[in-house]
C-alpha cells in the first residue's frame, strides 16, 4: 500500500511540473496542428533555425542505421527557380529550401549493394523536418521530386548531385502568409484489428 501511495505522488509530482505528460501533449499538438504551409512572408529563417531543423530530421530512424539522408540547403532564388519547376512556385518564396537526398547504395564486404531502405529514412527524415518546422512557428510543405525524372534531372544539374545521390523532395520553409489549417485526416474505417 505504501509502495502505491509513493508510486501515485510521484505520478502526480511529474504530472504538475511539466513531466513526461506535458512532453507527450507538446508532441501531439505539434503533429495535429501540422500543415502544408505553400504561401510564405518574407522573414528570415536564421542559418541556427536551418541546422536545428536538420538536427530533427537526422534523429530520424534509420534502416541499420546507416542513416542515407543528405540535404543542401538552398538560398540562391535562381536555383530555386529551378527546383520549383513549372508546379511548385511556393520553392521560390519561401526563404529557404531544403532538398532532402539519399544515398542509394552502401558498402558491406568491399560489396556495393542497393539501399532498399533509402526511400523509408528519407521519408521518416522529412516528417521529423516538417515537424520541427512547425514546432517553431514555422510552415513547410513537402514537394516531391523522386521518383519523377523530370523533377530530378533539374535538381541532380543544378545541385551538383554526385553519382550515387537521389534527391528525393524539396522542403520550402518560412513563416506562413496567411491562416492555413491543418486537415482532419482521421478515418477509423482505414483500420484493421488483427486481420483484415
Amino acid at each position: 500500500m505504501k509502495k502505491l501511495v509513493l508510486f501515485t505522488l510521484a505520478l502526480a509530482a511529474v504530472l504538475s511540473c511539466g513531466g513526461p505528460a506535458e512532453k507527450q501533449q507538446t508532441t501531439m499538438e505539434t503533429i495535429f496542428s501540422r500543415k502544408s504551409v505553400r504561401s510564405f512572408t518574407q522573414q528570415d529563417v536564421s542559418a541556427e533555425q536551418v541546422e536545428l531543423l536538420l538536427k530533427a530530421a537526422m534523429a530520424a530512424p534509420s534502416g541499420l542505421n546507416l542513416q542515407p539522408w543528405r540535404f543542401v540547403v538552398v538560398r540562391e532564388k535562381s536555383t530555386k527557380e529551378i527546383l520549383a519547376g513549372p508546379r511548385n512556385k511556393m520553392i521560390i518564396e519561401a526563404p529557404v529550401a531544403i532538398v532532402v537526398c539519399g544515398v542509394t547504395t552502401w558498402e558491406r564486404k568491399g560489396e556495393t549493394i542497393p539501399n532498399g531502405n533509402w526511400t523509408a529514412d528519407c521519408a521518416a527524415a522529412t516528417q521529423n523536418l516538417l515537424l520541427a518546422a512547425e514546432s517553431m512557428g514555422m510552415g513547410a510543405v513537402w514537394t516531391a521530386c523522386y521518383p519523377y525524372e523530370d523533377r530530378m534531372a533539374p535538381t541532380r544539374e543544378v545541385l551538383g548531385l554526385p553519382d550515387g545521390i537521389t534527391p528525393y523532395c524539396v522542403v520550402p520553409v518560412g513563416y506562413p502568409a496567411g491562416e492555413t489549417a491543418p486537415k482532419d485526416k482521421w478515418k477509423p474505417e482505414n483500420i484493421h484489428y488483427e486481420r483484415w
